[in-house]
């Protein structure tokens, strides 16, 4: 029966070659921002609704959000699709890749579901690249899986699988916590700074000026996993206020609160030295990802038997610093976040890697991507203790 099933799902997938690849490239030469993603959305629906699953879209609230389900079974499998590119450098993450491997691997399923007792999902989420933007939108709270999460995207869902285009293949890459803050200074007299007098104008860019050296400071205590940078800052004239948006990241969402509250405390003195008041903003985080080692497991022999190879990285590894919102899918679902390697000479969000997004070998990869994801619900389908491992609550 898994022989079955998996050569049915690779020979699905071949004959889906073409689409798929068109809905690559596709997405690849129509880069849309975090929660713009308008034709990206539309052309994935598309493509699943003619595989037969049953589709919403604008899904939990977001606009450019899809939730595709075929299949009735008792395991619910998610197959996390993402498709917004980044600013002035369009897919340099490789996510029309994503998005077409998360298809492919959601279209494989489909014929077997029902036979593997399989509940198959599809779920499109925006805005991962939200936090690479220079400016958070005021109605945006956080990135795209952490808002459905929350909104309950993922209830009743027992494994989220996905995979992410890299140079090379890696089973369990090591994405860590990430924040942003937009801070705000202000005059404390409330008759509005476009009235005010310049000297008193001048004490919002001293308040920020006092921040950043504290932060400066700061940062010079941190570990090696912790890291803070300035995304942008605008002064105070012609503006009511002096403001700043700035990134940070660390090892656990644990030490990433730490690090904000460390944070906060900078820009009080700030506010504190110079009279001034700071209003602080947060979103909701990346959480550091926490991959499954039994799907992690599966999924490295499934895709040892396409014919990929995970070499070994030793310390080059520790190094990467990104993050993730499948990490906080993985705190609540057993998940897996893979690369699968393209054959680029430079790494994600370097503006030549969106070159090799759309190149043949990158296809392939995709292709293979996405039999390898559908091969690992199989196997959480078919083997007894990954099963009852898998359907064990909590699954909120």
């Amino acid at each position: 029966m898994v022989a079955t099933a998996k050569q049915e799902i690779r020979q699905s997938v071949e004959r889906q070659r073409g689409e798929l690849i068109a809905l690559s490239r596709r997405i690849h030469g129509h880069p849309e921002l975090s929660f713009q993603e308008e034709a990206a959305s539309g052309w994935l629906a598309d493509y699943l609704m003619a595989c037969g699953f049953e589709v919403e879209r604008g899904a939990h609230g977001l606009p450019t959000a899809l939730v595709a389900r075929a299949g009735r079974g008792s395991l619910r499998v998610a197959l996390c699709a993402e498709y917004d590119a980044l600013p002035g450098i369009g897919h340099a993450c490789g996510h029309n890749l994503i998005a077409a491997a998360a298809a492919g691997a959601g279209a494989g399923l489909v014929a077997v579901a029902d036979d593997l007792d399989l509940t198959v999902l599809v779920i499109g989420s925006p805005g991962e690249e939200l936090y690479s933007l220079a400016s958070v939108p005021d109605d945006v709270r956080g990135p795209g899986k952490a808002l459905l999460l929350e909104r309950g995207a993922f209830d009743g869902v027992h494994l989220a699988l996905m995979a992410h285009p890299a140079p090379v293949d890696v089973a369990t890459p090591p994405p860590r916590a990430a924040g942003r803050l937009h801070a705000s200074f202000r005059l404390r007299d409330g008759t509005g700074t476009r009235f005010a007098d310049p000297a008193e104008l001048r004490r919002l860019d001293e308040a920020m000026a006092v921040a950043q050296v504290a932060i400066t400071a700061l940062a010079t205590h941190l570990s090696p996993a912790a890291r803070i940078s300035t995304v942008g800052t605008s002064g105070c004239w012609s503006t009511t206020s002096s403001d700043a948006e700035i990134g940070f990241g660390a090892a656990s969402l644990s030490d990433l609160e730490d690090l904000e509250q460390a944070l906060d405390r900078c820009f009080q003195a700030g506010a504190l030295g110079t009279g001034t008041e700071v209003e602080l903003t947060t979103h909701l985080p990346y959480a550091e990802l926490r991959p499954d080692p039994e799907l992690v497991a599966a999924y490295r022999t499934n895709a040892e038997a396409l014919g990929r190879a995970f070499p070994d990285l030793g310390p080059l590894l520790d190094r990467l610093n990104y993050a993730t919102d499948m990490g906080n899918v993985s705190h609540r679902v057993p998940a897996i976040h893979p690369f699968f390697g393209i054959g680029a000479s430079v790494v994600n969000h370097d503006p030549a890697f969106a070159e090799f997004a759309a190149g043949d070998l990158a296809q392939e990869s995709m292709l293979q991507a996405a039999v390898a994801l559908a091969w690992t619900a199989v196997d959480a389908a078919t083997r007894p203790e990954l099963r009852s491992h898998l359907l064990q609550p909590p699954h909120s």
